[in-house]
């Protein structure tokens, strides 16, 4: 099966691919993951604080039927496997895009894949804040839109960036995914090279980079996570 990895013709169409189609595919890859984690975050950071905020004992109560649906909708988008959710939003894909085919299309189920996992992420970051202080917010007057902005974000910044970083890494994974149907990047590079034509060697080129992606990515959320933190000043 790996006979053919290092051969003469493995690395020179490596090094052609490196050429040609790599630089591109980048590029693919990093668009779509910085949009669709932006997308996903305007999504998933206002459902994370709702779940603690609309609680009965929070500062923003909600019906308590608005918020057992908040909870099932987001535990079922959380519960299908990225591949199958891809197939599943083809529909909603062809209706906002106009294809299911290409890096704009991959945005759309790597957003409805990414949000609710999001929302539970800060979910468990406002689970972290102390009480003590929202208690004080309010005993000064302040309104439930005023702690949620004021008080509650920005005493979690630290976690957010942490569970922005997460997220980024993630959705970098999943777009990598989106190369079984043609959502482009590395992804399909890794596919086309490495499944379709057993170029191994191509492969591993583009799982190389991918690793490096996240490595940078992690490195710079953990950097901007540990200069927020205000308790380590």
């Amino acid at each position: 099966m790996f006979d053919n990895v290092f051969t003469v013709e493995a690395w020179q169409e490596m090094l052609l691919c490196l050429k040609n189609e790599i630089p591109f595919a980048i590029w693919e890859t990093l668009y779509i993951t910085i949009v669709s984690t932006a997308l996903a975050l305007l999504t998933g950071l206002p459902l994370g604080v709702l779940l603690v905020a609309g609680e009965k004992e929070g500062v923003l109560p909600l019906p308590g039927w608005l918020m057992h649906a908040l909870n099932f909708i987001i535990n079922i988008l959380r519960s299908v496997p990225f591949l199958i959710l891809m197939i599943m939003v083809f529909p909603l894909s062809r209706l906002l895009i106009g294809t299911t085919v290409g890096t704009k299309a991959t945005a759309v189920p790597l957003v409805v894949a990414a949000f609710p996992y999001i929302a539970r992420l800060i979910e468990g970051n406002m689970r972290e804040i102390d009480p003590n202080i929202i208690e004080a917010a309010q005993s000064m007057g302040a309104s439930p839109i005023q702690i949620i902005w004021k008080v509650m974000i920005p005493e979690a910044k630290p976690g957010l960036i942490n569970s922005a970083t997460i997220a980024m890494t993630t959705i970098l994974g999943y777009s990598a995914m989106s190369g079984i149907i043609g959502g482009g990047g590395l992804g399909q590079i890794a596919i086309n090279y490495g499944y379709y034509r057993y170029r191994y060697l191509t492969m591993y080129l583009a799982v190389a980079i991918l690793i490096l992606l996240v490595q940078f990515f992690q490195s710079a959320g953990t950097h901007l996570c540990v200069k927020s933190d205000k308790r380590l000043k």
